[in-house]
């Protein structure tokens, strides 16, 4: 009953909806969390083996639980997905124009300063966020 054709987020948390109709739900979201820590943990494994296909079938269930989760928080996942590239587009291009302000490329920064730059950012923009 969830079309297939649905963006991915979106047909993830409906398939939540839809199993929880039917019973088949975590009662609270204090539940919820340990699973999204297990799939990380399977993610993890799947990545130290390099093999593709166990790490996208693990980062797939990795993103189904953290759909569910913001389900469960009442948080629609893809507002916060877009918020959060909304808030990356921003922190980087903080740091091209800084960089570009001091004649430099970012592929010619180490990466201490790329992560110095960044926190910088993030501390910059918080109250444009």
């Amino acid at each position: 009953g969830v079309p297939s054709s649905l963006p991915a987020l979106l047909r993830a948390t409906r398939l939540g909806q839809k199993a929880s109709s039917q019973g088949f739900d975590w009662q609270q979201v204090d539940e919820v969390v340990p699973a999204v820590r297990e799939e990380v943990e399977e993610f993890v494994e799947a990545a130290a083996s390099s093999e593709r296909g166990a790490m996208e079938h693990e980062l797939g269930d990795l993103l189904f639980s953290l759909a569910n989760l913001a389900r469960h928080l009442q948080i629609d996942a893809e507002e916060a997905l877009r918020g959060a590239s909304q808030r990356f587009t921003q922190r980087f291009q903080h740091i091209e124009t800084t960089l570009s302000q001091q004649g430099l490329r970012m592929n010619e920064v180490p990466p201490e300063r790329l992560e110095a730059l960044w926190q910088g950012a993030k501390a910059a923009l918080v109250d444009s966020e």
